[in-house]
């Protein structure tokens, strides 16, 4: 970092991972292999490869889910020493609360919010369910809408919790793909307005090159960093649906689909 660079809101430092196994005397397995970078505030960051290489056990070292081995990862310049309000998370698998409706879902986000009243708690709640474009179904339980508003929910809850950073683990993978397309659109929207740091994690080339600002192409497990793709120089920052019929955006997506083939054979 150069004196006229603003300190990163992330730092990733030299980060390695081993997992203990059950046998006796049996060597731990590497898992994450000294990976380090630098996330803005408000940047939109995804990290790919194939999988079981180890993605999504560094986005939960800088959740403060899990330790590494050694390294650190500082958040505005606070080192990461678990979990909290802070930085928020959204899984794959649904985890919304079944007994509440989709307004008191968006609400519990708030709960554990001590710079806000119960007035401002509605506000806050209402403000997220109309981001997420559910007003129409404010009374509904969770359980009778679709798992692609059930995701809607998550996000708008996260998002209540007003966390630094949004911490993405394939949220749209069980979902089809048309509802797929929606969801990234309006994440993408979502994220414009919030100017929330994101890191997203997916083994899907086409959902990587659409919603992230920059790339970090990791190798098979143990993980490492072998590229770092700037996508908003090579298709720009302005996406639409459109974005993916591109010249752009085909040459790029190819690349990167190249690069995982690569490393998808290693684990073969």
């Amino acid at each position: 970092m150069t004196a006229n660079q603003p300190q990163a809101f992330v730092q990733i430092r030299n980060v390695f991972k081993e997992f203990e196994t059950a046998g006796k005397g049996a060597a731990p397995i590497p898992v994450i292999d000294g990976v380090s970078m630098d996330i803005q505030e408000g940047e939109f960051v995804v990290f790919l490869g194939p999988s079981g290489c180890g993605k999504t056990t560094l986005m939960r070292i800088v959740g403060g889910l899990e330790t590494a081995t050694s390294g650190e990862v500082l958040l505005d310049s606070e080192q990461v020493a678990g979990p909290d309000r802070r930085k928020g998370m959204v899984f794959q698998a649904y985890t919304s609360f079944p007994w509440l409706t989709v307004f008191e879902n968006i609400k519990f986000g708030t709960k554990y919010r001590e710079d806000i009243g119960e007035a401002e708690r509605t506000r806050v709640a209402r403000h997220y369910l109309k981001l997420v474009d559910l007003e129409d179904f404010t009374d509904f339980f969770v359980n009778r809408i679709s798992g692609g508003m059930r995701q809607r929910v998550a996000i708008a809850r996260t998002l209540a919790a007003a966390p630094d950073i949004l911490l993405m683990d394939e949220p749209f993978g069980a979902l089809d793909a048309l509802t797929r397309d929606f969801l990234q659109e309006q994440l993408l929207e979502i994220c414009r307005a919030e100017r929330k740091a994101v890191i997203f994690v997916t083994h899907d080339v086409e959902e990587a090159v659409f919603l992230a600002d920059r790339v970090f192409m990791f190798s098979a497990r143990p993980a490492r960093v072998i590229e770092e793709i700037d996508v908003n120089g090579a298709i720009g920052s302005d996406r639409t649906s459109d974005t993916k019929e591109t010249d752009a955006f085909f040459h790029l997506r190819n690349h990167v689909r190249d690069l995982m083939r690569d490393e998808a054979k290693a684990v073969r």
